[in-house]
């Protein structure tokens, strides 16, 4: 990645970084936000989930995220409401930065669609 369009995906995540704390009074590590995210899909905002349900719910959001580029798409919705995915094409190999960066690209074009959305 370019060290202009990286410095530019740093300055965006610091940007969402600080409109989560705005909103939730803490800074989220990765986790937390693809927790937020999987629960976003999941519709289901109840208070308690198992930790396999947490696993789950951070699936549910790397997939959604990887949808918007085409590489999952949604096959059904369980009876119990969870979604399940279908991969449509291997994810790049990458390094371990450049997958970090992959997924953050990933989480802010989720953000950016969600405030057009609103």
């Amino acid at each position: 990645m370019q060290q202009h369009a990286q410095d530019d995906l740093q300055a965006r995540w610091w940007d969402l970084e600080a409109r989560l704390v705005e909103r939730f009074g803490k800074k989220p590590d990765m986790e937390a936000i693809l927790f937020l995210i999987g629960v976003q899909e999941l519709g289901d905002i109840r208070k308690k989930f198992s930790k396999e349900e947490k696993q789950d719910l951070m699936h549910i959001a790397v997939c959604s995220l990887f949808r918007q580029s085409g590489y999952y798409e949604l096959e059904r919705v369980d009876e119990g409401g969870w979604p399940h995915f279908r991969q449509l094409k291997a994810l790049p190999v990458m390094g371990l930065a450049e997958q970090e960066n992959f997924l953050k690209d990933h989480v802010l074009l989720y953000f950016e669609n969600m405030d057009r959305e609103i």
